[in-house]
C-alpha cells in the first residue's frame, strides 16, 4: 500500500541509491519531506496522494515558511519538488503540485575573506598550541591550500595522496571525486605531521587510513576544525568572521587575483555548476580597483 510513510521511505532510498547524494543532503530532504507528513497527519491525515494539489502545498509552505529565512525556504521547495518528481518518475503520480509554485529570491551573501598576511599569521599562531601545534598547522594549510571542505579534510586519507604527482584524491559532495593540487609548504607539514606526530599514536582501526586525528586516534570532528580556526583567530587579534570556511573561501579568491581562470578554480573547489564559482568575481572591490590603477590608460 502507498502510505505516505511507504512514499517517503521509497524516496530516502531513491536519494542515496540512484542520485548517490551525501549523508547531510539526504538529511535536509529528509528533514524537508517529514514535515509535509507531518502537515499532513495533522490537518488531512485521509489525504490521497493524487488529492494532493497545489493549494494543499501552498498552505503548507506557508504555514512552514513563516520563520524560516529565504535560503531555508528555497531548499524547502528544492526538496518538495524533489520528491514530487521522483513520485512521477516511479509512476506514482501524473502530475507534480510544484509545477507552477516558483523558489523565493535568494539575497547572496558574499564570504568573508583573508588577505594572505592575515592567512599566514593564522597559520602560524596555529602552532603555539602545546600538544598539536603541528598538526593544527598542517590543517590550516591544507585547508587553504587546497580549498577543502571540512568534511574533506577530516576524511582524508594517507592513502589518497599522492606524494609523487603532488595530488590529493578528495571524495566531495555526492561522493564525486577530483583531484587537488599538492602544495609544496602544504605537503611539507603533512609529511612533518605524518612522520613525526601521527606515528606516535595508538591509532584505531577503523581511523587507520585517515590523515588527522585526535589524542585518541580517532578521527578529528567539524567542531574540532572549528576549534582549531577559532583558537587561532584568539591568538591572531583579526577582527573578521573567521570559520574552517573562510579558508577554502580565500584559497579560491587568491587565485582568482593572480590570474587563474574560472573553469581551473571550479575544478579544484569541486563546483558541479560554474555559477557557484562565478561569486568569487565579486568579492574583492579593493583588488580590482587596484588593477584598474595599475593597469588602464586613463585611470
Amino acid at each position: 500500500m502507498n502510505t505516505w510513510e511507504n512514499l517517503f521511505k521509497g524516496y530516502l532510498i531513491y536519494l542515496k541509491i540512484e542520485r548517490g547524494l551525501s549523508e547531510n543532503s539526504i538529511k535536509s530532504y529528509s528533514y524537508d519531506i517529514r514535515s509535509l507528513l507531518k502537515y499532513i497527519n495533522k490537518y488531512n491525515n485521509k489525504l490521497r496522494l493524487k488529492d494532493c494539489d497545489k493549494q494543499f502545498i501552498q498552505e503548507f509552505i506557508y504555514k512552514f515558511s513563516k520563520n524560516i529565512n529565504s535560503r531555508s525556504q528555497a531548499r524547502l521547495l528544492s526538496s518538495l519538488k524533489s520528491f514530487f518528481n521522483y513520485l512521477i518518475f516511479e509512476g506514482l503520480n501524473k502530475s507534480s503540485p510544484m509545477e507552477l509554485i516558483e523558489s523565493p529570491k535568494i539575497v547572496s551573501k558574499l564570504p568573508e575573506v583573508l588577505s594572505s598576511k592575515e592567512v599566514e599569521t593564522l597559520i602560524n599562531n596555529s602552532e603555539l598550541n602545546k600538544n598539536n601545534g603541528i598538526r593544527n598547522s598542517a590543517i590550516l594549510e591544507t585547508l587553504y591550500g587546497s580549498g577543502l571542505r571540512v568534511s574533506e579534510l577530516i576524511n582524508l586519507k594517507i592513502s589518497n595522496i599522492h606524494f609523487d604527482d603532488k595530488l590529493l584524491l578528495i571524495q566531495g559532495k555526492g561522493n564525486k571525486q577530483r583531484l587537488v593540487p599538492l602544495g609544496s609548504i602544504c605537503e611539507a607539514k603533512i609529511i612533518n605531521y605524518v612522520n613525526n606526530i601521527r606515528i606516535l599514536k595508538k591509532i584505531k582501526e577503523k581511523s587507520r587510513d585517515i590523515v588527522f586525528l585526535n589524542i585518541n586516534g580517532h578521527k578529528l570532528t567539524r567542531a574540532t576544525i572549528f576549534n582549531i580556526v577559532k583558537e587561532a583567530q584568539k591568538n591572531s587579534n583579526i577582527n573578521k568572521i573567521v570559520s574552517p570556511h573562510t579558508f577554502r573561501h580565500s584559497f579560491a579568491t587568491h587565485l582568482l587575483e593572480n590570474g587563474a581562470d574560472l573553469r581551473s578554480i571550479q575544478i579544484m573547489m569541486g563546483h558541479e555548476n560554474i555559477t557557484t564559482t562565478e561569486i568569487y568575481t565579486h568579492l574583492d572591490t579593493k583588488y580590482l580597483s587596484k588593477t584598474l590603477n595599475k593597469f588602464h590608460p586613463r585611470k
